[in-house]
């Protein structure tokens, strides 16, 4: 299977590939280069969120990582994670178990009717917060993903390291019997 197709300057510098000239140039021509002179934060997103994607994508601008056309996908990323917070803090206020009644039918000996009485009380874990930690993981699956996109995960900025060019000659492996 094959490996995902790399920048031609990555694979330049890998130097595991032989390219000519003019493979170098038609691989170049080929490659698209989104523009990124308009990276600003959507309308939809609140005057907070704003200024969270100004730092961001100051810092990504940087690594060229972003262009115009990521705008809505870092504005997505920052809206699950304003929305795992608001969750999160939800689920800290909610009590992972709660008490239910339990009741019984008993005959009532003045009316002669069948009653529901409650007898007690059983410990259960509580569905509203259940409920919660089924949106706070979706949240999280979400940023984790557009975490990924955008380098911001340990393993996604490992496969984005560009390995240095050596210019360094290699070690003659005879030269310390020639001493002189």
């Amino acid at each position: 299977m094959a490996g995902q197709r790399q920048p031609t300057d990555l694979v330049v510098m890998k130097g595991k590939k032989h390219l000519t000239k003019a493979e170098i140039e038609a691989r170049k021509n080929a490659e698209v280069v989104a523009p990124n002179d308009k990276v600003k934060p959507p309308t939809y997103l609140t005057p907070e969120l704003k200024k969270k994607f100004r730092k961001l994508s100051k810092e990504l601008l940087e690594i060229k990582l972003i262009a115009n056309v990521d705008c809505d996908a870092l504005a997505r990323l920052l809206i699950a994670q304003e929305q795992y917070i608001e969750v999160t803090t939800k689920i800290r206020e909610t009590p992972l178990m709660i008490d239910i009644p339990i009741y019984e039918d008993r005959m009532n000996p003045d009316t002669g009717k069948n009653e529901r009485v409650q007898v007690g009380t059983r410990e259960v874990v509580n569905g509203e917060r259940e409920r919660l930690m089924i949106i706070q993981d979706r949240c999280m699956k979400q940023c984790r993903q557009g975490a990924s996109d955008f380098g911001m995960t340990v393993s996604s900025r490992c496969r984005l390291i560009v390995p240095k060019v050596k210019d360094e000659k290699p070690e003659n492996k005879f030269a310390k019997y020639a001493g002189g």
